[in-house]
């Protein structure tokens, strides 16, 4: 779960695509170019723990925005230290596995968690601004997230749908991660017959 994060946050070819067919710069006065150096401005930000200060060319941010974007990059910072430990713990227990011939214990558990996404997608799609207030309101201690366009125009810039497209390829990258560990179990099932 935390590498899908990490590479769904860093999906700025998504941003990309977003930016080009939404023409999101023309509703801010900026180029293309212009936005998206602004966007890899709040990718270093909220990335790299040597940023410790959020500086966009062309968008200023109010005090309860820059807390927001704080509380951002400290669930980033989570993020990558949570892959980090326990790529190292599944690292150990896939040599275990591999080791011991017991890679069709993976089937079970894969085939129950590949309802999960399927099931979070449905729930996601039938209301997607309520999934996202309830997402935001687990993940966050205030409504800081609640931007306001004439104070924040950074938000004119990052749309519901954009945010949408990324729950649905972290979902997409989740899928086939469980499809390719069932594919590795119930191909060492048929090797232990």
């Amino acid at each position: 779960m935390s590498g899908t994060i990490i590479i769904t946050i860093n999906a700025s070819w998504l941003y990309f695509v977003n930016a080009v067919g939404q023409r999101l710069g023309a509703t801010v006065n900026l180029t293309l170019g212009q936005l998206m150096t602004n966007y890899y401005q709040l990718l270093a930000y909220l990335n790299f723990p040597w940023v410790p200060k959020l500086a966009m060319n062309d968008f200023t941010d109010s005090t309860s925005a820059l807390v927001h974007f704080a509380d951002v990059k400290n669930l980033f910072m989570l993020d990558y230290g949570v892959f980090i430990v326990t790529s190292v713990v599944v690292y150990f227990f896939w040599q275990r596995l591999r080791r011991d011939r017991q890679l069709w214990r993976l089937v079970l558990p894969m085939q129950t968690a590949l309802w999960v996404p399927p099931v979070v997608a449905v729930i996601m799609a039938i209301n997607f601004d309520q999934f996202f207030i309830i997402f935001h309101k687990i993940l966050f201690r205030n409504s800081d997230w609640l931007f306001d366009p004439l104070l924040d125009r950074i938000i004119l810039v990052l749309p519901d749908t954009f945010f949408g497209q990324c729950f649905v390829l972290a979902f997409i990258l989740v899928e086939w991660a469980f499809i390719y560990l069932l594919s590795i179990g119930k191909q060492a099932l048929r090797a232990a017959d």
